[in-house]
């Protein structure tokens, strides 16, 4: 049994020394691994504060640019809505020549019977001015003015001529003037009295208009509001990463020197090595987690840089982000019914739908007055001149001797306008879910501080206790080194408490990380994110 027991041993012996040698023999390849996370030398390094960050963010960001570019075109879309009332002006000249043969004879032309086929030649020149404008009531008005020239080829032309002349006689048919000059101006205006009359009729797509441009105002305060938050949040997952990696570097600094100790213990005799390779177990370990701290110090600056928005010649460059804000640990003190308040009263979501409701309203006005029939008022007025010349023809014009006017009222109404009152009943439904999504806004935002209150108040409380929890891994560590030094403890006790410590400093640093977290995301619930960087939105 003895002799077994031995061989035993002496199996355990030459493992461990074995082990040895393969761990001496890779201890290179952990210093090495260590300086994989140095800096090289092509890496630049740059200091950023959180306001800093910010500004970048809002003079940069792809989301801010494209959401700004949107609430420029719905300036535009009041432009497109309000120019439906500017006035149109229209000018058409025309030259007409009609050659016909005459088969009776023609007042002022023929002079007489015909005796065989007679060639009727007209030239007329004319021009037409017309402009026309629709009116905030509702209505149309048309101002019309066409002079023209009309000349017959062949006619005689008696004004101013004595009676003796041939084909001027008492009896003659000649024409008074030829080329005559005649002109023509005539208002009319349509009037509806009952489907689209009235200011608030015709100004509804207008104001629609301009209510999709103050929602539009109210996403991107939002967007802006999102994004803030993100760097916010994205930032102090970089100092988090940044202290994470010291967290890392100290333990694996301890467990080294713990490796360095127990080696020159086991060259002395006075330690076995079984210690010591726990201690190059627990260092490899630690460099391990060095490792995938550097690399999440690198993600989240990548992260941070893409909400920044550089150039993309700047993105494919090593730049490492060093952050310069440190995270606060005092408690501000929070009033929940203040901070709905605030919400309620600030968060863009609230803007937004009471003016979609307020555009429900309009909209619901607009199809209720589309269920009227169409009664519409018609008058007209115009005034006629003739003369030898176009200004004779003018002076005849518009010296009021010859005139015209009239009036009439149009009704049309189609049978059953099932149209219309479907649109009606749409745009009821529309309305009431207009009023049941603001209801649900509001609930949702006072649910959400709620929950962002509650959330600060936990994470405060998490840092007292995580560092409650630190300072006692520090002291029971402390107090295993010493049982260690008089070989009351073991090498595996001493790294054990190693990694609860570190776990302890990891835990706080998480802790205080989420509490400046959660102080961000109750600002972004209370909508005062630019507040705190005294910012303004134009």
């Amino acid at each position: 049994m003895e002799q077994r027991l031995e061989a035993h041993i002496n199996t355990w012996r030459r493992t461990c020394v074995f082990a040895i040698g393969i761990t001496l023999a890779l201890a290179p390849g952990l210093t090495w691994g260590l300086e994989i996370g140095t800096t090289p030398a092509m890496e630049r390094r740059e200091t950023i504060s959180l306001a800093d960050a910010a500004l970048q963010a809002l003079k940069h960001n792809l989301d801010i640019s494209i959401s700004r570019q949107t609430k420029e075109s719905r300036q535009a879309d009041i432009t497109v809505e309000q120019a439906k009332f500017d006035p149109t002006l229209s000018v058409n000249g025309q030259f007409n020549r009609a050659v016909s043969p005459l088969n009776r004879p023609v007042l002022g032309f023929s002079q007489g019977p015909l005796n065989d086929i007679r060639i009727f030649d007209q030239r007329n020149h004319s021009v037409t001015l017309d402009a026309t404008t629709n009116l905030p009531t509702g209505g149309n008005v048309d101002l019309n003015y066409s002079p023209a020239r009309t000349n017959v080829s062949g006619a005689q032309a008696c004004f101013g001529q004595p009676p003796t002349t041939p084909g001027c006689s008492g009896t003659s048919s000649s024409f008074l003037f030829n080329p005559a000059w005649t002109g023509g101006l005539a208002l009319t205006l349509t009037q509806p009295l009952l489907r689209n009359a009235g200011f608030d009729v015709t100004k509804t797509f207008i104001r629609v208009a301009q209510n999709n441009a103050i929602v539009e105002e109210h996403v991107f305060r939002d967007r802006v509001l999102t994004v803030l938050a993100l760097v916010e949040q994205t930032y102090w997952e970089v100092v988090f990463a940044n202290e994470n990696l010291k967290v890392a570097e100290a333990a694996l600094k301890a467990a080294q020197e713990l490796l360095a100790t127990n080696r020159a213990k086991a060259k002395a005799g006075i330690m076995s090595i079984v210690d010591v390779l726990q201690a190059e177990a627990a260092v490899a370990s630690r460099v391990e987690q060095v490792l995938v701290a550097d690399k999440a110090i690198r993600d989240q600056e990548d992260q941070l840089r893409r909400l920044l928005n550089p150039a993309e010649e700047d993105l494919r460059q090593d730049l490492r982000l060093t952050p310069l804000d440190q995270p606060v640990v005092t408690l501000e003190p929070i009033s929940l019914q203040e901070a709905i308040d605030k919400a309620i009263e600030q968060r863009p979501e609230i803007a937004q739908a009471m003016k979609n409701m307020e555009t429900s309203d309009l909209n619901t006005k607009f199809a209720k007055n589309q269920i009227l029939p169409t009664l519409s008022f018609q008058g007209t007025m115009g005034m006629a001149g003739l003369g030898k010349d176009y200004g004779d023809s003018v002076n005849r014009n518009f010296n009021g001797d010859y005139y015209n006017y009239g009036a009439g009222l149009v009704l049309s109404y189609p049978l059953g306008n099932r149209s219309a009152w479907s649109a009606y009943n749409k745009r009821q439904l529309e309305e009431k879910n207009a009023e049941a999504s603001l209801m649900n806004v509001r609930q949702q935002i006072i649910v959400g501080v709620r929950e962002a209150v509650r959330r600060v108040q936990t994470d405060f409380k998490r840092i007292e206790t995580t560092r409650s929890a630190r300072i006692m891994a520090e002291k029971q560590l402390q107090a295993e080194q010493e049982r260690l030094k008089v070989g009351l403890s073991t090498t595996r006790f001493v790294l054990d408490f190693q990694r609860d410590l570190a776990t302890a400093q990891g835990n706080e640093l998480r802790a205080t990380v989420d509490y400046n977290k959660s102080l961000s995301n109750l600002s972004r619930h209370k909508a005062t994110t630019l507040d705190r960087y005294n910012l303004q939105l134009n």
